[in-house]
């Protein structure tokens, strides 16, 4: 299930954002999530199963009533069984009304889930 994310979740998320190839760098990261915390348009969920395994980062693009997932990143144990796909879902659900794009980190990915 996706949740929002909140300060308390801020070790974890940082943990996931980490796997991105992107966010290796700990100031990079950092800065990362101080976007996420600080802009509005800017949200982070996470996925909680019994432990919160996964995380999806997301750009909202009103003006093109769209949702552009900047960064999608799982527990490397809990890879390659659906949970990036379920995320990706599951917020398509959530924000039916917008169209989900993808920047060209996730952009393969997104492919995957058939949803462009």
């Amino acid at each position: 299930m996706l949740i929002r994310y909140k300060k308390t979740f801020e070790k974890i998320a940082m943990g996931l954002l980490s796997f991105m190839p992107n966010e290796k760098d700990l100031k990079k990261l950092q800065q990362t999530m101080k976007d996420y915390e600080t802009e509005e348009n800017r949200q982070l969920f996470l996925w909680k199963e019994e432990d919160i395994i996964g995380l999806i980062g997301v750009l909202f693009h009103d003006d093109q009533n769209a949702i552009e997932i900047l960064h999608v990143s799982v527990n490397p144990s809990h890879r390659f069984q659906g949970v990036g796909k379920r995320m990706v879902k599951e917020l398509k659900e959530m924000y039916a009304d917008k169209e989900i794009i993808s920047n060209k980190d996730t952009a393969s990915f997104i492919e995957k889930c058939d949803l462009c």
